[in-house]
């Protein structure tokens, strides 16, 4: 496994991240618990989760899993660089009209120590922002996070789903605050979703982030298995594999010519970019997770690129020469 420093951070992260999201309402315990272990033997030290991971019903599921395979021991927690989200609807009735989603100081402390609970945990690496708040400033943010930066309990803050102008604004003002401010920027970010090279993409290499694509096989959609149907779990997949057709068959031609599978290719290619950190991976079996391991071992020739962006194309260049001179 290759290892990158997490934005401008002293921190090494794996260049795969462990996304976690399919523990408990796909994969039960007992296999979560195999390919967390896997994970950490192949070399991947970056785990990626959330409060609300487990569904509607059991938010928080994914995290306790986290936590009972933590509680095993075996330097299980000491060996992981551990990531976390909070923004979203808990379903907690003591939050009352706070409940919705939000970063409120109140709602970041109170997720905070829930999710520390959960995890079986006193600290983690990487407490992030799930989405952004309109609502409140940054004067309240940066106040509650550097309060859990200076007791301990949290080592590094990020973002997720942010726009690259509230990339900005955030380390702007933490600047002004003499502190750190992000370091990492979680994003949707594949062949088929390709709009953050506009400026989200650059905003976060200019400003220190490290960026962490999120659903980097769009869903399963650039998998090995999208055209023969296996991979299409939903009426929906079904319909998305038929309205990307053209570019899926062009795309595993491709890969048959360069003797690579297509899940492989499209990992290799949204890490090749330079603002790129580690991909997450969402493995629901071990055998998943074994298919992505040699990802940061392969190299996509200039060729390769170039015939992905004619599959695939994106805006071409960073704005505003995307779209103006």
């Amino acid at each position: 496994m290759k290892y990158s420093y997490l934005g401008k951070s002293g921190l090494k992260v794996s260049q795969l991240c462990l996304g976690t999201m399919n523990f408990g309402p796909e994969t039960e315990e007992k296999e979560a618990f195999k390919i967390m272990d896997a994970a950490l033997d192949a070399g991947i030290n970056f785990f990626d989760t959330a409060n609300v991971y487990g569904g509607v019903e059991r938010r928080g599921w994914t995290e306790e899993i986290i936590g009972r395979w933590f509680k095993q021991g075996g330097g299980r927690r000491e060996k992981v660089i551990l990531a976390t989200k909070a923004y979203g609807d808990m379903n907690d009735p003591h939050d009352g009209p706070n409940s919705e989603r939000g970063l409120s100081a109140y709602k970041i402390r109170r997720h905070l120590e829930a999710s520390l609970k959960r995890l079986q945990t006193d600290h983690i690496e990487l407490y992030q922002m799930h989405h952004i708040d309109r609502n409140v400033s940054w004067d309240e943010l940066w106040g509650v996070f550097e309060s859990a930066v200076n007791q301990g309990t949290v080592d590094y803050i990020g973002s997720s789903n942010f726009a690259g102008w509230h990339i900005a604004c955030a380390q702007a003002e933490a600047k002004a605050r003499h502190f750190l401010g992000l370091v990492s920027e979680q994003h949707l970010y594949n062949l088929l979703a390709r709009l953050p090279e506009l400026e989200v993409l650059p905003a976060a290499e200019k400003l220190g982030l490290g960026v962490i694509p999120w659903s980097p096989l769009a869903g399963g959609l650039l998998g090995r298995n999208a055209l023969a149907g296996t991979g299409a779990r939903s009426t929906r997949s079904a319909e998305r594999v038929e309205k990307h057709r053209s570019q899926l068959e062009q795309f595993s031609a491709l890969c048959k010519e360069i003797g690579e599978k297509e899940d492989v290719v499209a990992l290799a290619w949204v890490l090749s970019h330079s603002a790129v950190t580690s991909p997450i991976i969402g493995p629901r079996t071990i055998e998943q997770l074994q298919d992505s391991l040699r990802v940061p071992e392969v190299s996509l020739s200039e060729e390769t690129l170039k015939k992905l962006d004619e599959i695939f194309p994106g805006p071409g260049k960073a704005a505003p020469e995307a779209y103006a001179w």
